[in-house]
């Protein structure tokens, strides 16, 4: 994944991808802007064009891991979304808690 962080979370995201999974490269901003219209847009068109050669087969091994790590996580996020997977059990733990929180308001008009 290439990032290019513009504003509030986004640089957060890219941490998250870039310094944590370690399955991205940044080519964007450093620095966090407060508004979308005070852009300090640092990116250029070379270095975009460098990181998409790199992700396609100039980083070698180090390419190689990062999509080893992403086949990794889809695995664990398809498991996870599936029947008796941990994301699974949450989304329905959440619609049967916002049902009788539906129910408890209904009661009490």
């Amino acid at each position: 994944m290439i990032t290019w962080p513009f504003i509030a979370d986004q640089f957060f995201n890219e941490s998250l991808v870039v310094d944590v999974l370690k399955i991205g490269i940044q080519v964007g901003n450093e620095k966090w802007s407060s508004y979308i219209w005070e852009p300090k847009v640092s990116v250029t068109r070379e270095k975009v064009e460098a990181a998409v050669k790199w992700l396609m087969g100039g980083g070698g091994d180090e390419v190689e891991e990062m999509r080893r790590r992403v086949k990794e996580l889809s695995e664990k996020a398809k498991k996870a979304a599936n029947p008796g997977g941990s994301s699974n059990a949450d989304i329905i733990a959440l619609i049967n808690e916002l049902k009788s929180r539906r129910t408890i308001c209904a009661n009490n008009l």
